[in-house]
Formats: C-alpha cells, structure tokens, sequence
C-alpha cells in the first residue's frame, strides 16, 4: 500500500473537506453504484470496502464532520472481546496505533507517562497487536479522513436528506435520494449508516422505538426494569418535589410519578443520551468551561439535592486518553446524562422521529445540562468546595472540536429507530442460546441500556424518593455472531438498501450491538454484500451467504471464533439439562460473572420477588431406575442459604432446602440431591420462595446409578 505522509494526507483531507461544498459546476443530479447516507464510522468503512471491491460510491454526509461518536469524544473504545473485531475496524485501529508511534503526536505528554495499560479488556496502546484502543478525538478525525483521501471517495457534506419527500422508490427498490439543498442522487444500492435510521423511515421500511416487552421475544432484559439500576442509581433520600416535602408544588422536571408500568412490559420511552466531553488539566491547551447561557439554578436541583443526599463524586468519568485529555462519559446516577430529556411521552415526541430543528432543541438542552453540570461542580456555592476543588483544574481542550467552541458536535445517539426485518437480533440469539446462521460480523459488548426515566417511589415511611429506572449492564457470556437479517430491510419494503447501523434487534439485543468497532464491520459487511448483489443483480436479500462468507473471510472480517462454553454440557455422563432447557417463571436474569457454571452463562433471580419464580427441568430418562440427581451453581456470598429445590420422582416429590453460599463439594460445580428411582421420566424444581438472598439456577444432572 503506498504510504503517504501526514502534511499530505491533510492537504487531501482539507481538499477533500472543502470540494464538496464548492458546487459550481456540478450537476444537481449524480448516479453512483452505491450512495451512504450518514456520517457515521459505518458510512467511512462500508466507502472504503466499496472502493476496494472496484464500485463508484459517494458518502451524503449530514455533518461536515465524519466519524460520528468516533471522532466527538467517544475516544476509550467500548471493544469487548478484541478478537471479534476484524477487517477494516481493526485497520482502523492499527492505523491509530501507528499516529502514537509519531512523537508529534504527543505535545501535551511524555508518552512514556501515559498509561498503555489502560484500556478496556486490554493495552491502550497495544504493541503486541500494534493497535490503540484510546485515543483523540482529532486522531480519530485524521485517519479517517487519510482513508477518504487514499481512496478518492467524494463526501458531500453538510447535505441533510428531505425526510418527507426526498426518497423515490420504484417498487421496492429505492431509486434516488434528494437533500435539503435540492442535490440528487441516484445509485443501483443504498446503505443507511445514520444513527436514527432516517433514510431507511423515509423509505417506507418497518421500524420500531423504545423498548419491548419481554414477552414479546422471549427475553428477561428487555422492557421496564425498576430493580436493576444500582450501579447508576441515585443514592437514598432526593425529594422529588419542586418544594421538599410538598407533593402539591408539583414534580421537578423529568421525574414521573411513577414507572408507568410493571417490570418486563415495553414502553416507547429512550435510553438517555449525552455528549462524550473532553476535558484536560493541561493549563497550555486548556479553555475554560463558561456558565451556559440562561442558566438557571433550579434546572440543577436534583443536581444539589444527590450532593446532600451523599454523592460525591462520579459526576462523570476521567478515563484519561493521550495528551491529558478525557473521555467523559455518564458514570452514576447522576452525571451526564439527561434522563428523560429525548422524549416527551405525553407531548408525543421522541428524538428518533424528531424534526431536524426538534432534534436541534433537544441536543441544545443535552449540551445546556453539561455545560451547566461542569460548572457548577466548578463554582457554584451549594456544591461543598472539595468537589468544587476536584474539578476546577479542568477545562475544555483548545485544540479539538476547534470549529464548535471546543465542544464535541456530535450528541451520543445511544439509541432512535431500530428497523424490524425477517430477522431480529434478540437476547436469545446474544447468549446464542438461538441460532445465528449467516454472521456477518461480531459483538461482545455487555447488553448496555443506560438509564431511560427518573421516577418516585415511597419508602415504608410514606416519603418520596426519586429513583432511575432502565439501566442494565449484563454480559453476554463471550463474542456472538450477528446476523446478515440484521442488516436487512423485508424484501417487500426495500430490496436494495442495507442498514448496518439502526439495525433489526430487539432494545436489549441493540445495546450490545450499537458500539463504535461493531458499526464498522456491519457497515464493511453491508457494502460488500451491495457490491455482490450488484455482481449476481440480486435483491440484497437474495445475496447467496456463501459467496458474502467468503469474502468477508477474504477481508479478515471475525465472523465466528472459538466460543466453546467452559463446560459444555454435551460433555458431561448421564443426562444433564442447562438452563435454557428449564421452563421459567418470573422474570429470570443471566449472568456470568461467577465461575462454577455449566454452559455459557447461569439464571439468577435478583433477589426480587420472592415466590414468583421457578425453574423447572423436566428430563426423559432412557431407562427406569435408580438415578443420583445433582444440580449446579456458582456459589458467592450473597446467594440464599435456604433454596428450595424438589426432585418429583417415581415415588412423588422430596424437597431438599440448598444452601448456596457454599461451594458446591463435586468439582467446584455440582452438589448431589441424593438417589431417586425413577419410572422414565424426571423433573426438578428450583424456586426462590422464602429464600434469603439471590437464587441460582444452571444445570441439573440425572446419573444412572449401577
């Protein structure tokens, strides 16, 4: 590959910057094999592969800036397993690793002072696989825009696609997109690779917004979730009253009165966005944070009262990238994030579907709440002067995001539209407890949804407290595959567009998916099957998935690894039932965050609603007889030490109480229930009724007994 230095690839990089924007000369209208839409990262990879498999294509971006989060802030890499990331993500990434190797790149630190270690599930700055995972946001910006240079791919900036009228279809093909400035374009494929999946809305395709029931897809993460905010939770005692204590003066804004809803049932409500801020304490390159305009000291009292109410830190993270600069992301129940800020359930709106200046009004008050969060931490006298001290040091970094006052200019869509196609990625298909055939890329990523709403509930004293509700941060047991329906509009409604950003997966499923390396693959993986239906003129859908496995794999695209569970439980004597064999009832929850576990992952109960919920297994046995009967689980000191578990027999039922805060004696992971003859058939019964802390179930174990 020809190597080009850095004074020339900005000389491009401005060039490329700027033509767009001088139309003179150009036609109205364009053709082009395929057209992107969006400014994301997935719009740069799924570019870049075009061109390489030998398409002309063209980038409509509605930002002058590309990258989308990649290059505002979103600087320490949310990469779960680094093995699932392959193809041109990872060339991205190598490509940062190579900007650090440059002493240039590094005039607010000694390199040797920054922290290579300090990465997620890794080096920062790896040299073993010579890749970075932290980095600037204007480093971001220059690889980028070097891969828009190298490969000569037009971007036309600043282009914002008429939602109502912009979109000509000819069938279910889409056939021309039109911006608001009155520019054309026509393409054999089109790939949306928004965050909000406005070109797909706007083509007529099927999407959804908010959260569904559990009940809809079979899944326990998804819907309204009132126990799980503890690591993002509000401490005890923030009154919810305009006037502390006055029920009549009325709730203080974004606080509902209730959750609106029982836990599991699905609601249209947003996981809350933020910006990432960048901050440094380098005094040469910092500019200070300055009270926003209107600022108000009533919009922060729920800010004032968490303060009183004992929190007194984690008002945003410091993870520190190079050159003193941070990644500042929501990091407690308070911080960034303005909950509740990106819809209004009872005006009817939502920023997925907002107008272009409703969307504006909304990210102007997400800016507002962080603006003004920084600096009352840093001056406001209702804030104790410790915290005040903490953060006064810090400040906006002078050189980045130079063009919009040192603030990243792109809001951190966590979540709009989703598409829905034949295949929708669930939590079922993230714990590849259901199968994923056609992968065109991975995930690893904890199933992440932030906060979604503040509410008020009452204490056994009668008193209100303000609690968070929505968030949820549950492994997904090792790397999955993703599959190409999860790209894929229904024939019927598009046949040639591809959506590998707002893709076609449940609200929790999206919350593993929707991480900055996972977009670059699905958008590499979208332009290579465009360019290959192009080549067979197939529907996108007809794409024959060898031919797309093939190349991909071609292009070093991670599509399965080895994910063998620890202990398989096809390896295991007798007959052994895993959890996702048991009948559940009650809202169940995985984990995997303790060892001792058969399979992939195990159930707990979340030590909630105590006599709701049962696993039961039910077992064929292949012959009549005697068998010892065993169950697993991953002992830890919270569990209950008093879990009822009944083994229906031959002879009826025995119950047997399971203290499982001990370790299990056989092999670390199963303890023996006693022998039980049976007559063919077999079940056994795990419940959490009257138990005194959080109740496991995994596997159960028939052995025949000689």
């Amino acid at each position: 590959m020809t190597r080009i230095t850095t004074t020339a690839v900005l000389i491009l990089a401005m060039a490329a910057w700027a033509a767009p924007h001088a139309h003179g000369g150009e036609e109205d209208a364009s053709h082009h094999d395929i057209v992107i839409y969006g400014d994301t990262s997935a719009a740069i990879t799924a570019a870049v592969q075009a061109v390489r498999m030998g398409r002309d294509v063209v980038i409509v971006s509605p930002a002058r800036r590309l990258g989308g989060m990649t290059t505002s802030g979103l600087g320490w890499t949310d990469a779960g397993d680094r093995d699932a990331i392959g193809g041109l993500a990872h060339e991205f990434y190598h490509r940062l690793w190579k900007h650090y190797q440059d002493e240039d790149a590094w005039p607010w630190e000694d390199p040797d002072a920054f922290d290579i270690h300090r990465g997620q599930h890794g080096s920062a700055l790896d040299d073993e696989t010579e890749t970075a995972w932290v980095f600037e946001p204007s480093a971001a910006e220059k690889v980028y825009e070097a891969f828009i240079a190298e490969y000569g791919i037009p971007v036309h900036r600043d282009e914002w696609l008429d939602r109502d009228n912009g979109v000509e279809m000819d069938g279910n093909r889409v056939v021309s997109i039109t911006t608001l400035s009155g520019r054309t374009y026509h393409g054999e494929m089109f790939i949306d690779t928004t965050y909000e999946g406005d070109l797909m809305a706007a083509a007529g395709v099927s999407y959804t917004i908010g959260r569904e029931s559990n009940e809809q897809y079979g899944e326990t993460l998804n819907g309204i979730q009132t126990g799980r905010a503890v690591s993002n939770q509000l401490p005890w005692g923030v009154d919810p009253y305009v006037e502390e204590g006055n029920p009549d003066s009325g709730l203080l804004p974004y606080v509902n009165p209730d959750p609106g809803g029982a836990d599991g049932e699905g609601d249209e409500r947003l996981q809350a966005y933020c910006f990432r801020l960048v901050l440094t304490d380098v005094p040469e390159n910092r500019v200070e944070v300055p009270q926003p305009e209107g600022y108000g000291e009533e919009d922060f009292e729920l800010l004032f009262r968490a303060i009183e109410a004992g929190q007194r830190d984690r008002f945003y993270k410091w993870t520190l990238n190079p050159n003193r600069k941070t990644d500042s992301n929501n990091d407690s129940g308070m911080s960034q994030n303005l909950i509740g800020g990106n819809y209004d359930l009872d005006e009817g709106w939502n920023y997925a579907e907002a107008s272009y200046d409703k969307r504006e009004e909304i990210i102007a008050k997400q800016r507002y709440w962080q603006q003004g969060l920084v600096w009352t931490l840093r001056n406001h006298p209702r804030v104790p002067e410790e915290i005040r001290e903490q953060h006064k040091p810090w400040g906006l970094p002078a050189d980045e995001f130079e063009d919009n006052d040192h603030w990243p200019p792109q809001i951190y869509v966590r979540e709009a539209r989703r598409m829905v196609g034949d295949f929708v990625v669930t939590e079922n298909h993230v714990r590849q407890n259901e199968p994923t055939p056609r992968s065109v890329g991975m995930g690893s990523y904890n199933m992440d949804s932030h906060n979604v709403q503040r509410h008020v509930v009452y204490d056994e004293d009668g008193r209100a407290h303000v609690r968070n509700e929505g968030d949820v941060q549950v492994p997904p047991g090792g790397p999955y595959p993703i599959d190409y329906g999860a790209i894929l509009p229904r024939k019927e409604e598009a046949a040639n567009l591809l959506v590998p950003v707002a893709v076609s997966a449940s609200h929790i499923a999206f919350g593993s998916i929707r991480m900055e390396p996972v977009f670059m693959i699905l958008g590499q993986s979208a332009a290579t099957a465009a360019s290959l239906a192009m080549d067979g003129e197939w529907a996108v859908q007809d794409v024959p998935y060898e031919a797309l496995r093939q190349r991909l794999e071609n292009d070093d695209q991670a599509l399965y690894l080895d994910m063998e569970p620890a202990v398989d439980p096809a390896d295991l004597e007798g007959i052994v039932l895993d959890h996702p064999d048991a009948d559940l009832e009650g809202g169940w929850s995985y984990s995997a965050a303790q060892s001792g576990f058969v399979g992939r992952d195990y159930l707990h109960d979340s030590n909630t609603d105590k006599g709701a919920k049962t696993a039961r297994y039910e077992a064929a046995l292949p012959a009549r007889g005697a068998y010892e009967v065993r169950i697993s689980y991953a002992a830890h000191a919270n569990r209950a030490s008093n879990v009822p578990v009944s083994v229906v027999h031959a002879g009826g039922s025995e119950s047997i109480e399971v203290d499982q805060r001990q370790e299990p004696p056989i092999e670390g992971m199963f303890l023996s229930l006693g022998e039980f003859e049976f007559d063919g058939d077999g079940a056994v019964v795990i419940s959490n009724e009257g138990t005194d802390g959080y109740v496991v179930a995994d596997a159960v174990q028939w052995l025949p007994v000689d």
